[in-house]
């Protein structure tokens, strides 16, 4: 079931020029639509709430968050221009636009999510990172031990050189996904972009609709260099698109200049509504991986009905804004609709 907000208003927002002729939504209701992390969901059917006390995948703590089937759940992060986390931002701070159109409805809104982790952490493991690769895996080896947190989340760690391979597949068994990170060895060229459209395709991809979300993520660790890839840039963008998985990038390049590799990296998270990291010496992994973490905790989550939905597999974009521009939005910049 849909649960539809009462008094969704329509006000005006100056977009970019690509949307000037559009005005995007300001999403408001009568009653309050805001959930705090902390707030209590409403008590389900007692045979329903003993199945979840015994489930041992359930996080007990995360709010409870159903996608209809003709829902878009978008999940998004809110910054100052100095890029520090706002967490207390209220449903009509936000104008939104869905292909060219105001949603709909908007169904649901929460702030702090704590929604149930996929992560994938992906370390290039080609020839050009052998100085740096002992610090990547000891980096990689604490973030996992920093996020997996509730038993709901999950884990896998693929590398990659010429070909990717999964060393520990999804898990929340710390001791196993360290195993993985150990287990990889430098060397070989590069095929970033097969290593990427493969973790999405093969691992992040749920082509189901109806069910509760989770938070998608793949951690790249590389230097953005890609010489052997059979699927170009765009392909593997889309298909994080597809599987609704941000990218966060960490960049393992060290010289003073930004090279190509660089610049694919943020191309990469910025499509997808993810972050990219430029640490300035290998010992500053660590600190990139943090911030990471922090980003995955402070995030906001809303579910909305678009108007005019169609089933028809295609690219809807997405436009979604903060009224007050001190603030900066970033989220997925589309999805592509199911087919029926």
């Amino acid at each position: 079931m849909i649960r539809q907000f009462s008094g969704l208003l329509l006000a005006a927002t100056v977009l970019t020029a690509a949307v000037a002729a559009q005005q995007p939504a300001a999403l408001s209701a009568q009653q309050p639509a805001a959930q705090p992390a902390n707030a209590q969901p409403a008590a389900p059917p007692p045979a329903n709430d003993a199945q979840q006390q015994s489930d041992p995948t359930q996080d007990v703590g995360a709010p409870v968050i159903k996608i209809g089937v003709n829902e878009v759940n978008l999940i998004f992060t809110v910054t100052d221009k100095k890029g520090r986390y706002n967490p207390n931002l209220q449903l009509h701070d936000f104008a939104l636009l869905d292909d060219q159109k105001a949603p709909a409805h908007v169904n649901s809104f929460h702030q702090q999510i704590n929604l149930p982790l996929r992560v994938g952490i992906m370390i290039d493991t080609s020839s050009s990172i052998h100085s740096r690769f002992k610090f990547e895996q000891q980096a990689a080896s604490e973030f996992l031990l920093q996020i997996l947190k509730a038993r709901a989340d999950r884990a896998f760690v693929m590398g990659f050189d010429v070909t990717p391979s999964v060393v520990a597949d999804w898990s929340n068994n710390l001791d196993a996904l360290q195993t993985g990170v150990n287990r990889l060895k430098p060397g070989g060229g590069t095929a970033l972009y097969d290593a990427v459209y493969t973790a999405c395709r093969d691992k992040l991809l749920d082509n189901s609709r109806g069910q509760e979300p989770v938070r998608k993520a793949l951690i790249l660790l590389s230097d953005g260099e890609d010489d052997q890839s059979r699927v170009y840039l765009g392909e593997a963008i889309k298909a994080c698109q597809r599987s609704e998985t941000l990218i966060y990038a960490i960049s393992t390049n060290w010289t003073p200049s930004r090279g190509k590799g660089d610049k694919v990296m943020e191309q990469m998270a910025l499509e997808t509504g993810g972050q990219s990291f430029f640490p300035p010496s290998v010992e500053d992994i660590s600190k990139s991986f943090t911030d990471i973490e922090e980003e995955l905790r402070s995030q906001y989550a809303l579910t909305y009905t678009p108007a005019d939905f169609k089933y028809d597999g295609a690219f809807r974009p997405i436009y979604l804004y903060c009224n007050d521009r001190r603030y900066l939005v970033r989220a997925k910049k589309g999805y592509f609709a199911p087919r029926q």
